[in-house]
């Protein structure tokens, strides 16, 4: 696990709802149980603050860090996907950009990474569709100084024909191997978790399980039910997700909050 992914982890599932700030001391505190050491974290901290994720701010207890107003939308968009609170009805449209695709390769690729995040798949090497307009994607291409037309279309063909553009832009079945593959690697790790394990090991199976399940933010677009094939394997992995999720979920809170209030009563013993 990557301490900047984590951080952006940390970050939307615990701090977003907490202030979106946090000491230092506390970053470390909580990405300890992950395997990632205090130097990672200090180095992930200070590239998320160049990229504009995280800026740097003074607390009671002693120097830390607040997500960005631009992290924010980013988090709160990455949350409403991974908890599908969210959904929307197809209107039967689809939101289509032909793009000038940069020359960089390494340009290429950041872009391509955050369109997939929007929920966009590639027809060409220049057109881009989704089921859904993305609510960021005018702000994304600007800032990347990438020249596009954006169109809403709709297939004359109806469902049967907009499920093969759906087919084209993205590969279903890898898609469902995929998910398939997250509940056999995560099942046996979550059964060892009980109500007798410590509150630092339920959320560190947790941490791992919400990383595990927010990269399928960069495979799965969340297409419509209409246009999935029938016992689609993402249904059942968001159902197992959720369980767990929300069966853990009281005991990672009180490990987050005893590494936030540690930092807390530090401060408190320093001003005496």
């Amino acid at each position: 696990m990557q301490a900047r992914s984590a951080l952006f982890d940390l970050y939307g599932d615990h701090l977003r709802a907490r202030g979106g700030r946090a000491p230092v001391a506390a970053l470390v505190k909580l990405l300890a149980p992950l395997g990632i050491a205090p130097p990672a974290v200090r180095t992930a901290v200070s590239r998320m603050v160049r990229q504009g994720w995280l800026e740097p701010l003074r607390l009671a207890s002693g120097p830390g860090y607040s997500i960005t107003p631009k992290a924010a939308r980013r988090l709160d968009e990455a949350g409403a996907r991974i908890y599908r609170t969210g959904r929307h009805a197809w209107d039967g449209r689809f939101d289509l950009l032909v793009l000038d695709a940069p020359a960089s390769r390494r340009d290429r690729q950041r872009l391509a990474a955050n369109l997939t995040f929007l929920g966009y798949g590639t027809l060409d090497d220049c057109t881009w569709v989704a089921t859904r307009p993305g609510e960021d994607v005018d702000v994304l291409l600007a800032e990347a100084g990438v020249r596009y037309e954006r169109f809403t279309a709709a297939h004359a063909a109806g469902t049967p024909g907009a499920m093969g553009v759906v087919r084209r832009a993205w590969d279903l079945a890898e898609i469902g191997r995929a998910y398939e593959r997250f509940v056999a690697e995560q099942k046996p790790l979550l059964s060892g978790v009980t109500v007798r394990s410590s509150d630092e090991e339920a959320y560190a199976a947790r941490f791992r399980l919400v990383h595990a399940w927010r990269t399928f933010l960069f495979r799965d677009p969340q297409l419509p039910p209409a246009l999935l094939p029938e016992r689609w394997p993402g249904s059942s992995a968001a159902s197992f997700f959720d369980r767990h999720a929300a069966r853990l979920r009281p005991a990672a809170d009180r490990y987050v909050e005893q590494c936030l209030d540690a930092g807390n009563r530090l401060a408190r013993q320093k001003g005496r």
